[in-house]
């Protein structure tokens, strides 16, 4: 599995990087799960990793079905140097909806630079809020030519990916993601004891930041030796290409 983390400032990137992570991840935890933050910070972020043999992703929100805000975002993002780059479907209920802000958001990285690897991510606690369901996210990324989908959780209240779905429900998901020839990322307060099932269910990249950050919270910041203890154990999992 690659390893993704989620620094708020250079400052935390570069401690993301020393730790050995795969890919840089830049998001602003002020505005939820997958807030997005400014075009400056991931610009520095980028011209400051140029060493390390990282991708940078950056979030793009938790978006409303606005596909030209989130097209508008998706731009900003690729001209400030984002290689990955993250959409998340939170004000989306149905596939149409899903479908259009990622049709918007695929086409715009596109013509950018074909080479953007597109991330459509939803919430494993959808339930709560009436969001998108990982089935129909699957639909969408297929449909859509995006690269990757991904499963977080929106509710940051110490709930886990597997606290708001069964262990067979995140396994199937990652099947039917696989099947229609997308990557998956999985996050949502996973820790070191999850990554045994995660890689067993083939888990292509494990998206993290609180189980790295002091005192394992989230609003705190990302701890050096907290990152090396994580990314060493996911490469005793061996590491799934992505």
């Amino acid at each position: 599995m690659k390893v993704l983390i989620s620094p708020i400032s250079v400052e935390e990137a570069l401690v993301v990087c020393e730790g050995g992570a795969d890919i840089v991840d830049v998001k602003n935890v002020d505005e939820g799960s997958l807030g997005a933050n400014f075009p400056w910070i991931i610009r520095g972020i980028v011209d400051r990793i140029q060493e390390y043999d990282v991708t940078c992703s950056a979030t793009l929100g938790d978006l409303p079905h606005k596909p030209g805000t989130a097209a508008l975002a998706a731009l900003g993002a690729a001209h400030a140097g984002a290689r990955y780059i993250k959409a998340g479907l939170h004000g989306t209920t149905t596939y149409s909806q899903a479908a259009e802000v990622m049709t918007a958001v695929a086409r715009t990285c596109r013509e950018y630079d074909p080479q953007i690897t597109v991330v459509a991510a939803a919430y494993a606690d959808y339930r709560r809020f009436d969001g998108l369901d990982p089935q129909t996210l699957v639909q969408v990324g297929r449909d859509t030519n995006v690269d990757v989908v991904m499963l977080d959780t929106s509710f940051k209240d110490g709930r886990t990916l597997f606290d708001n779905m069964e262990k067979q429900e995140i396994a199937d998901f990652v099947s039917r993601a696989h099947s229609a020839g997308l990557q998956v990322a999985l996050a949502g307060s996973v820790k070191q004891q999850h990554l045994p099932d995660l890689a067993e269910m083939g888990t292509d990249i494990v998206g993290i930041r609180g189980a790295v950050c002091v005192g394992s919270d989230r609003t705190s910041r990302i701890d050096r030796d907290r990152v090396r203890s994580f990314v060493d154990t996911v490469r005793s999992h061996g590491r799934v290409a992505a």
